[in-house]
């Protein structure tokens, strides 16, 4: 092959590269951010602002946000423009699942559009009326030792340490625990949770979820990290938390400077649609990242929200942006009332294999699924493996093409 070929084949093989996102290139800026929304979102914010007669100050107070959650069809309906009709629904699926969001979160919605996926996420529909599906089809109840933990694995756990959240999404799997109250568990309740932890040598890693575990004081915070931190084999603690999503005032730089005496701290939020990155938000998690906590997303792949390639794309790009590192991305669970969410296994293979090549690896988190009756979180991806042999494999890369590697010793 001479000089100029090989050159106009270099090129031929850059040009291919570069049309093989080109689709997703053509589409990105009309799957919106946030951030790229921001005046829409603050039109929304000033006419909640008007609502409640409040001011900035109290806004990013985030126990104003939660004294001022939207609970009735009624106040919800002074912010969107809601049928009789839809009242009439919402109502009646309020009678069967609690709803509550916060101020913030509902000035996220757009306004305009009736398939918002922040919408979807946050106002009851009345598909949530249909009976497929369990309560606990994860059996949280049949793997607790004792009151308050999960433990379905040898060296972690889950501490549940309350039912409160800024937001009560509308496909939580816990659905089942939020009631007509919010309840912190006793400090007493918890501590007999972390005596079993003291008690399991084995256990290295503890997850403190809830609800959301920002939910408790910053004083209960700091007396559990503590209390943690004195168990010589307890290596990591995380915290599940969707705050920085639903409820960005919660991260203060009270709670940030408890937080960081305990290293290694690690929080695992969950950011489902990319127009959950606001300026508010990013705000909140660049505060923790700078307080050297590494931050993972858990998205929950979701009929109507993010069951699309390009959604799921542009959401993980930006994450990074805002360094927080897409960690897995759960099949939807199949809870009582959320059937509407339910995608098939299909869905997530593609947008898995969309993303490969395509996108840096450090935007390609694990696609789970969750074994039935709690048999634990098992990873599933496209097949990219064609043939082992005793002397060679025989692989395909993320363009289907196929290669070949030794398989020798």
């Amino acid at each position: 092959m001479q000089i100029q070929d090989l050159m106009n084949y270099d090129e031929d093989r850059f040009e291919k590269l570069e049309h093989s996102i080109e689709e997703y290139e053509n589409v990105k800026n009309s799957i919106k951010t946030g951030i790229e929304d921001a005046e829409k979102i603050q039109k929304q914010k000033e006419k909640i602002l008007k609502k409640f007669n409040a001011t900035e100050e109290q806004w990013n107070d985030y126990r104003w946000q939660l004294n001022n959650r939207f609970e009735t069809v009624d106040d919800i309906g002074d912010i969107l423009d809601l049928s009789d009709d839809e009242k009439n629904k919402i109502k009646e699926v309020g009678d069967k699942f609690r709803y509550a969001i916060s101020p913030y979160y509902m000035s996220v919605i757009d306004p305009d559009d009736p398939n918002c996926p922040v919408r979807k996420q946050a106002i009851p529909c009345y598909e949530e009326m249909d009976e497929a599906g369990d309560l606990d089809p994860m059996d949280e109840a049949g793997w607790s030792p004792v009151e308050l933990i999960t433990r379905r694995y040898p060296d972690r756990l889950i501490i549940k340490v309350t039912n409160m959240c800024g937001m009560y999404c509308r496909f939580c799997q816990r659905r089942r625990m939020i009631g007509e109250h919010d309840v912190n568990e006793s400090r007493e309740k918890i501590a007999k949770a972390i005596e079993y932890v003291r008690e399991h040598k084995k256990i290295r890693d503890v997850l403190i979820t809830g609800g959301d575990a920002f939910m408790l004081s910053d004083q209960t915070i700091d007396w559990l990290l503590s209390e943690l931190r004195s168990i010589e084999h307890v290596e990591i603690i995380r915290f599940g938390t969707r705050t920085p999503v639903t409820l960005p005032q919660r991260i203060t730089p009270e709670l940030v400077s408890i937080l960081k005496k305990y290293h290694p701290i690690f929080v695992n939020t969950h950011f489902n649609s990319q127009r959950e990155i606001t300026n508010e938000s990013k705000a909140a998690c660049e505060m923790l990242a700078n307080a050297g906590i590494p931050l993972g997303n858990q998205m929950v792949l979701l009929n109507g929200v993010n069951n699309d390639p390009f959604v799921v794309r542009k959401l993980n790009q930006q994450l990074l942006k805002i360094r927080v590192k897409p960690y897995y991305i759960f099949h939807p669970k199949t809870v009582k009332g959320t059937s509407h969410f339910w995608v098939n296994m299909e869905e997530g293979m593609e947008i898995m294999e969309s993303l490969r090549g395509r996108t840096s690896g450090m935007a390609i988190p694990t696609y789970i699924v969750n074994g039935s009756e709690g048999l634990g979180k098992t990873p599933i991806m496209p097949n990219y493996l064609l043939y082992m042999g005793k002397d060679k494999v025989i692989m395909r890369n993320w363009e289907g093409r196929p290669f070949q590697v030794e398989n020798k010793k």
